[in-house]
């Protein structure tokens, strides 16, 4: 069935990127846009100012859904990501554009039952066979299609005939429960040192609102994809009441939040915090005490609860 207006469609490619519009992609963007994405070569080939330029809005992981809203003749289409909550822009989810050869039509609906645990895993043809799907990334979520062989775990990709597999230690069972505070800041912190991507939201880019989204996505937790928006779907604390797991937003006076981190440690005896961030000054994801400059844009600490939709 092919991709139509009006109807959702699921991302065939491991990391799709979604795109402000059509226009705005660069030569430099070639990677990111096939039917089989380079996303390591496409950071890798992008200069530091490049990864921050306002192209890119998000990106998408194998098998994600989105709302098709128009396909044009050139090949592209305009999407909702139904599982990037979005409220400011969209109240139905992330509004952008997608290349059509990365999306299908969604085929009989089967509940995905495992999730990528691994930074990144590869999906190969058969166990230690060919790679089909390279750069699978953290928090994907993958359907079981039988049992474990040798090491390797049989699962369902979109628009594949036959099983691809995995190794089977890159994988967990999908989670039913919500996550501890820790387990979140460990997933997190398996991303440190990840390049600053401007809308990334993989292990090879990713940016200060992406790292807290897929974090809390590799526990099934749909979190908002940006950081005001995360400030509005989670609890305040008070300021020195904080614990390793809570958020911190910054913002500059009288504007919106534009900046997030992960606590990493409680509150110093004078007020010294530690953060885990995607940092778009030093172009990394780091752990740190906060630095003067975020302090004086502290605007507050949140929690994360266990009422938002999975």
């Amino acid at each position: 069935m092919a991709v139509r207006s009006g109807h959702e469609a699921v991302v065939r490619v491991a990391v799709a990127t979604l795109w402000a519009g059509p226009e705005t992609v660069r030569p430099v963007d070639a990677p990111a846009l096939s039917r089989r994405t380079d996303i390591a070569g496409w950071i890798s080939g992008m200069s530091a100012d490049q990864r921050v330029g306002d192209c890119v809005l998000s990106q998408l992981l194998l098998g994600e859904r989105v709302l098709v809203e128009q396909v044009r003749p050139d090949g592209w289409v305009r999407v909702v990501a139904v599982e990037q909550p979005a409220a400011r822009l969209d109240p139905r989810g992330y509004p952008g554009w997608l290349p059509l050869d990365q999306l299908v039509a969604p085929a009989d609906p089967a509940p995905a039952d495992l999730v990528v645990s691994a930074t990144v895993t590869r999906l190969h043809d058969a166990p230690f066979g060919a790679v089909v799907l390279p750069d699978v990334i953290l928090g994907t979520r993958l359907t079981c299609a039988g049992p474990v062989r040798a090491g390797w775990r049989p699962v369902r990709v979109p628009d594949q005939e036959q099983p691809l597999w995995a190794p089977d230690t890159h994988l967990a069972p999908a989670p039913n429960q919500p996550p501890s505070a820790t387990e979140v800041l460990t997933v997190a912190s398996q991303l440190r040192d990840v390049v600053y991507l401007w809308g990334g939201v993989s292990a090879y880019g990713i940016d200060c609102s992406g790292l807290v989204h897929l974090a809390w996505r590799r526990f099934g937790v749909r979190l908002p994809r940006d950081a005001d928006d995360q400030a509005a779907a989670t609890v305040p604390v008070p300021l020195g009441a904080e614990r390793p797991g809570d958020l911190y937003f910054f913002a500059r006076p009288g504007r919106r939040v534009h900046h997030i981190g992960i606590v990493t440690a409680r509150p110093g005896p004078d007020g010294d915090r530690r953060m885990l961030h995607a940092c778009y000054t030093k172009r990394r994801v780091l752990e740190e005490p906060m630095p003067a400059d975020r302090t004086a844009t502290l605007v507050g600490a949140h929690r994360v609860t266990d009422s938002l939709p999975a």
